[in-house]
């Protein structure tokens, strides 16, 4: 895997066999981040990374100016990996955090501008997630909640969806607090 663009663009990130990760492919990375260009100033912004894995979406959005990334994960082997990364390319910006992610979105008091969320496709709670994320105050308004998942759903009928964008078997989900 490498990150995409950006200050650690072409940066490889070789994560060992025995994480239990999917990682999102560099090809849907790539894509995702190439929409996302033309919709935020990354500079500004603030991330949250749920069910991060190796996170490459953290280190991608750190590599094009977000000042303030935090990945969450349940498995310590992800967070050590994520840790480990973070400080061999010198990134400070990153804070990396072992937990369950729902514990973790009933905890949080501070509030982020982009959630990303890559949950195991099979997961048993996926649908909860857009529900979970807007009876927050997680999600700055004008922000956008971004769901990895599988073609097997689709979350167009949420009140706060605004698009779908496939990418080979990976689609991504977007979600809206518009201000109001």
């Amino acid at each position: 895997m490498r990150i995409i663009s950006g200050k650690y663009g072409s940066r490889r990130v070789v994560p060992p066999s025995n994480l239990p990760v999917r990682p999102t492919t560099d090809r849907a990375r790539e894509a995702l981040f190439n929409v996302l260009h033309h919709r935020l100033d990354f500079q500004s912004e603030s991330t949250l990374d749920l069910f991060c894995g190796t996170g490459m979406i953290s280190f991608e959005f750190i590599s094009r100016g977000v000042t303030d990334a935090t990945a969450v994960d349940i498995s310590g082997k992800c967070i050590a990996f994520v840790k480990k990364t973070a400080i061999l390319l010198a990134i400070e910006e990153l804070h990396a955090i072992k937990s369950d992610v729902f514990r973790f979105l009933k905890k949080e008091s501070r509030s982020y501008s982009i959630i990303f969320a890559d949950p195991p496709y099979s997961f048993p709670s996926l649908s909860l997630l857009p529900d979970t994320i807007f009876s927050t105050n997680l999600l700055q308004e004008g922000g956008i909640f971004i769901l990895e998942h599988g073609k097997e759903h689709s979350f167009s009928e949420h009140p706060y969806f605004s698009e779908q964008r496939m990418y080979g078997h990976v689609c991504f989900s977007f979600f809206e607090k518009k201000q109001g």
